[in-house]
């Protein structure tokens, strides 16, 4: 399906916030329904992915912190480390987290699921067009005095 063109007046007249909006609704909407598919939540798909990439290096504390910046303010990954853990996924020793085998697979699973989601969701989009449309949105968030670096 081709995106309705429109002129640039009628585009330069449009509201960022609604469109910003717009796409965090359906573009996490779309990504947390590729990870139901594995039955992972996003704070689940966050914690196998920092796991995975540095085993045996997060506590539950400092892994909680780190991952603070991808949620709503106050967002309690207890119930994501539980979730986890229950599945035998996650395993804890000597205060670190570290992925079990399953849980290895688990990811390796979510990554494809993810990856596949990825090139559906830029589709068309080229490599200097979703650079400029990151960069266009991080100096927004800079001008009206939010945190424009990388998480």
């Amino acid at each position: 399906m081709a995106v309705q063109t429109y002129p640039e007046a009628q585009l330069a007249r449009q509201p960022i916030g609604y469109w910003s909006g717009v796409v965090h609704r359906d573009v996490v909407g779309f990504i947390r329904g590729t990870l139901a598919k594995e039955q992972l939540t996003q704070p689940q798909w966050w914690t196998l992915n920092h796991v995975g990439d540095a085993p045996g290096t997060w506590t539950r504390q400092s892994l909680a912190e780190r991952l603070s910046v991808f949620g709503d303010p106050g967002l309690d990954f207890t119930p994501a480390f539980a979730g986890l853990s229950s599945r035998g996924w996650l395993a804890e020793t000597g205060g670190t987290l570290a992925l079990t085998p399953d849980g290895e697979a688990g990811l390796l699973r979510a990554r494809e699921r993810v990856a596949k989601a990825n090139r559906q969701l830029h589709e068309g989009i080229s490599r200097d067009e979703y650079l400029a449309a990151l960069d266009v949105l991080r100096r927004m968030v800079d001008n009206v005095g939010g945190n424009s670096d990388l998480p």
